[in-house]
């Protein structure tokens, strides 16, 4: 009985493993997305505002937090998607209201 436990808490701790790793890779690059600038509010001053975007993502998986350089990298590409749909080529971190969550400024900058 002791053995299939360890065994079923290793295949559980595998499966955790793996859905934490697949989960900083879930998120869809979107074409056009890579060109989007992630910049500081000090270098978009001659840019054109163009909206602000809120996005979120999964920060847990169980018992498994996922780390904060996977979230807010996942947060990124979001905000990088958002950008293509308001036409923006540049966004800027703004507050993180809750961990997982975080809004962004987007900005025309490339004429």
């Amino acid at each position: 009985m002791k053995s299939s436990n360890t065994i079923i808490c290793i295949a559980l701790g595998l499966v955790y493993l793996y859905l934490s790793g697949c989960a900083s890779h879930m998120i869809e690059v979107r074409p056009g997305s890579v060109n989007v600038n992630l910049q500081s509010s000090n270098n978009v001053i001659s840019c054109k505002p163009m909206g602000k975007v809120t996005v979120s993502v999964m920060t847990e998986f169980g018992f498994y937090t996922r780390s904060a350089d996977d979230v807010e990298s996942n947060l990124v590409q979001m905000a990088r998607n958002s950008a293509i749909d308001s036409g923006a080529d540049t966004i800027v971190k703004e507050e993180m209201t809750e961990y997982g969550r975080r809004t962004f400024a987007t900005y025309k900058c490339q004429r």
